[in-house]
């Protein structure tokens, strides 16, 4: 089944999106939707990618989630090549409606990034560097 931005409520006025009991996402002008991604158990931030319509209804539709590459300007199930594939447990979305948040278990070795790590998010910038190069520390 292929979404459409038309399969979804299209937003409402400010209240609606705030208050109101509908899922009315808003995509961006090129048609996609910020979507963070969690392991349930942990809470880690495992990534942070895009999702347009298509994504959005496949993810809703199969409990799997599925994200849209900016640079391959392609549908991918996350899971198909690498086995990681992100079960979701639990969907919210922030106020206005304009990011999502999966909360997934992630099978295979459990690692997110296509780096063969964990999470994308395993390099820490050192604060208080001003005027002197940002130095990464790995975790």
């Amino acid at each position: 089944m292929t979404q459409s931005p038309s399969a979804f409520p299209p937003p409402g006025a400010k209240t609606a999106l705030e208050e109101g009991t509908v899922f009315t996402p808003k995509f961006d002008a090129d048609g996609l939707i910020v979507c963070i991604t969690t392991e349930v158990h942990s809470g880690d931030v495992l990534m942070v990618a895009y999702m347009n319509a298509e994504a959005l209804g496949l993810t809703l539709q199969t409990n799997v989630a599925h994200y849209w590459s900016r640079s391959r300007k392609s549908l991918w199930r996350k899971g198909d090549t690498s086995g990681q594939v992100q079960r979701v447990v639990q969907i919210s979305t922030d106020c206005d409606q304009d990011a999502v948040l999966l909360k997934v278990e992630v099978e295979g070795d459990g690692k997110a990034c296509h780096t063969g790590r964990r999470s994308c998010f395993y390099r820490h910038i050192a604060l208080n560097t001003a005027g002197n190069p940002l130095l990464f520390d790995e975790t």
